[in-house]
């Protein structure tokens, strides 16, 4: 990992005058990414573990989650961070549905839950197959309303004496698809170790996961019409931690956390570069006013950086 006093050096690294904020494995593939002259800035700090980050298109602004500290928290560009929700039940990842309205994974309220535009606060899935959820942790939405999110343990708390996790009642940690509109929910993949991160293709048609577990990888499922998956090949393995957060751009490259920062990777699995910061990374997500700024939230701190491209739209 880069130490933190070289995260504002301006050396350059390449002819393409990338500099020491980055590290790029295919310079010319890069370029299309990061812009030659850009530098990551740490834009707040201070807080106890940031994940969760998603732009909201309506207000302008940031929400990202501090998950010991029971609280969403609120960036603006003016740089001001505010509490937007409290307590937040340890909620870790959010996103938005199709009509702009924020989804979250409680870890402690075992929930996927939904901010309503008049400010309500309701569940929307909390159960599957008569039993609780372990600690729901991150979420997408697609096009159609449905939401798809990962349940892994990390929520849960471990018994000292029999290393297992207290209160866990289902028989794996699943993917999941939830269809608000008739209030079903599928298991759509039970072969993870812990699911994570997860997005879909610009065409909707793959479903990327991260199993941020043992086997440290990011898997891509084939999505059908009916919303049932298939497949679930490998399509990259990181060398540095694991991964966590993923966001797809609008090219289909695949930008996921890491033990040193951000690593993106093409469709075709092979790693384009590094984003470098000096705390591993949790997530990230595309905003700003056009859409070409790459939030990242790491450990104790909120890092921005300026992109070439854009995230996939739903």
């Amino acid at each position: 990992m880069k130490t933190p006093g070289k995260i504002f050096v301006v050396t350059l690294l390449t002819s393409l005058a990338f500099a020491a904020d980055f590290e790029a494995t295919q310079p010319a593939e890069f370029a299309h990414c990061i812009p030659a002259d850009a530098k990551v800035t740490k834009i707040a700090g201070g807080f106890g573990f940031t994940e969760g980050p998603t732009w909201i298109k309506d207000g302008g602004h940031l929400v990202f989650s501090d998950i010991p500290r029971d609280e969403i928290r609120k960036w603006t560009a003016a740089g001001a961070v505010t509490t937007f929700r409290a307590p937040s039940r340890n909620t870790n990842g959010n996103t938005t549905d199709p009509e702009g309205r924020l989804i979250s994974c409680e870890h402690s309220g075992r929930r996927v839950a939904r901010l309503e535009k008049d400010g309500t606060l309701r569940t929307l899935v909390d159960s599957f197959e008569g039993r609780k959820l372990n600690s729901p942790n991150d979420v997408v939405v697609k096009s159609d309303g449905t939401v798809w999110f990962t349940d892994p343990e990390y929520g849960l708390k471990t018994d000292p004496a029999t290393k297992k996790k207290v209160g866990k009642e289902q028989p794996g940690n699943f993917v999941y698809r939830h269809d608000p509109r008739t209030g079903s929910t599928t298991a759509i993949a039970r072969d993870f170790d812990q699911p994570n991160g997860l997005a879909f293709s610009p065409d909707e048609r793959k479903l990327y996961v991260a199993d941020s577990g043992k086997p440290r990888h990011i898997r891509v499922l084939e999505i059908a019409a009916d919303g049932t998956v298939s497949g679930g090949a490998v399509l990259c393995t990181l060398d540095k931690g694991a991964p966590d957060g993923i966001r797809v751009d609008a090219t289909g490259r695949v930008w996921t956390s890491s033990g040193d920062g951000v690593q993106i990777f093409g469709a075709d699995g092979k790693l384009i570069g590094r984003i470098l910061l000096p705390e591993a990374a949790a997530n990230l997500c595309f905003g700003g006013a056009d859409g070409r700024t790459l939030f990242m939230t790491a450990r104790t701190s909120l890092y921005a950086v300026p992109t070439v491209v854009t995230g996939a739209s739903r």
